[in-house]
């Protein structure tokens, strides 16, 4: 048998590790005001080094060397930051009115047409993470896994599937489970824990009895979930805070001008128990707040990035569904609620809650592709509320509520490359975000 020559060895060991530094790819983005989602001053000048899925560092040019052979990308101009978190859409809607008519209609499309439709256009939209709170077990697992393995474009989905009530409005019991007696709640949530859900979606807990509603909460925390409840009425909120809620959505269905003074104190004595971390709130106000202002210029329904993934039957049917947007039932009682919620927002916020940027994505005229920046353009423009405060909440406290702030969230060492940039400054013009230039998640760009 002839020797192997030394030249042969040498072969033979690059070979395999030219493989490697091909397959893994590294990426600099170099030049742009990076805000890193902790809420700190941005960074002048910045350059990030994307090693395969992950950042390999973070600086700044003239302390951070570029990799020989990286991809470089200009950020010259523009505001780089984490990928946005939606921590309330609906994949299995998109926008149409009449709810009955969909949840009859469509089902049959939802795990493989409309779903993967909804996650789609929110990536392009710069969302990299969202919450996805009320769907049909099997499907929301499914489109969740179909995304985490690559078959389809979505964002890191986190899935609640079906929601968990008293009992189900007629035709609903698809994506709606009822409860009846503590056996049964936690037999429910066991139920859904054990397919793989992410957290628990709780509603009408006031027409639940307390013991029920506990059962719920302490069931799923057993499980490492959080629960997630409405807070459309005040007993709503009362017992989700008797009963251990995580995290509370919207900012309630009343035109009350204010939260009742007892549950304010409830909320204010949950928030100083730092034991318990954070109290989280979703308050989901653009659908309602914007709602006058699309009614009376509805050409911005006309915008088709919500037409991507879809069938042209099902956007006609859309289409035809908001043809009036002034008749829409849905929207009847919202000129009377829309001036309560700046002031809700507001004792919320003065309460010590952590707000969370959430949307309801996915209700009657509110597509995936437009919701979340219109959400942030209402907390900054009209609310008053500070952008970086607006970002966090979009990126580094849902990261921290779902338990995943060691790998999103921030742009930091060791986390996936879930970033996005846009052309010009996002702190002074948050409206930027509803056109996002660059999309990249887990270090593959996508737009």
């Amino acid at each position: 048998m002839r020797s192997i020559k030394l030249y042969q060895i040498v072969f033979f060991l690059f070979v395999p590790f030219l493989a490697f530094t091909q397959a893994v790819q590294i990426k600099a983005l170099v030049g742009g005001t990076l805000i890193d989602g902790f809420g700190g001053t941005p960074i002048q000048n910045s350059v990030i080094i994307i090693e395969g899925e992950r950042i390999k560092a973070v600086g700044h040019q003239g302390n951070l060397a570029i990799p020989e052979g990286a991809e470089i990308i200009s950020t010259e101009g523009m505001s780089v930051m984490p990928g946005l978190w939606d921590m309330h859409v609906h994949l299995m809607i998109n926008g149409h009115s009449d709810y009955a008519h969909w949840d009859k209609k469509y089902p049959d499309l939802f795990e493989s047409v409309i779903m993967p439709s909804s996650a789609n256009q929110l990536l392009l939209a710069g969302v990299t993470s969202a919450r996805d709170l009320g769907a049909p077990l099997e499907a929301s697992i499914n489109v969740r896994d179909r995304i985490n393995k690559g078959e389809i474009d979505g964002p890191t989905m986190y899935m609640s599937g079906p929601f968990i009530q008293h009992q189900p409005y007629p035709g609903t019991e698809l994506f709606r489970w009822g409860v009846r007696g503590v056996a049964d709640a936690r037999a429910k949530v066991k139920k859904l824990a054990d397919a793989g859900v992410d957290c628990i979606k709780l509603i009408d807990q006031d027409q639940m009895t307390m013991e029920e509603v506990e059962a719920v909460v302490d069931e799923a925390h057993k499980h490492d979930l959080t629960v997630v409840a409405h807070s459309h009425r005040p007993e709503e909120i009362r017992r989700g805070l008797k009963a251990g809620i995580d995290c509370f959505e919207h900012t309630g269905l009343s035109s009350a001008p204010a939260y009742p003074a007892d549950v304010l104190e409830m909320i204010k004595e949950r928030t100083a128990q730092m034991n318990l971390g954070p109290l989280f709130w979703t308050p989901t106000v653009e659908g309602l707040y914007n709602y006058e202002y699309v009614r009376d210029n509805p050409e911005r329904l006309d915008n088709d990035s919500w037409h991507l993934g879809l069938p042209d039957s099902i956007i006609q049917d859309i289409k035809q569904s908001i043809r009036y947007p002034g008749r829409l039932p849905y929207f009847q009682i919202t000129p009377t609620r829309r001036p309560t919620l700046e002031r809700k927002v507001k004792q919320l916020m003065e309460a010590g809650v952590v707000l969370l940027i959430g949307t309801d994505s996915g209700i009657p005229m509110k597509f995936h592709s437009q919701s979340t920046w219109n959400e942030l353009d209402v907390w900054v423009n009209e609310f008053g509320i500070d952008p970086m405060y607006a970002i966090k909440a979009a990126t580094y406290w849902p990261s921290v509520i779902m338990g995943v702030s060691n790998e999103v969230g921030t742009i930091s060492e060791g986390k996936y490359a879930d970033i996005i940039a846009v052309d010009g400054d996002v702190l002074r013009y948050i409206s930027l975000l509803q056109d996002v230039d660059m999309v990249i998640k887990h270090g593959k760009r996508y737009k």
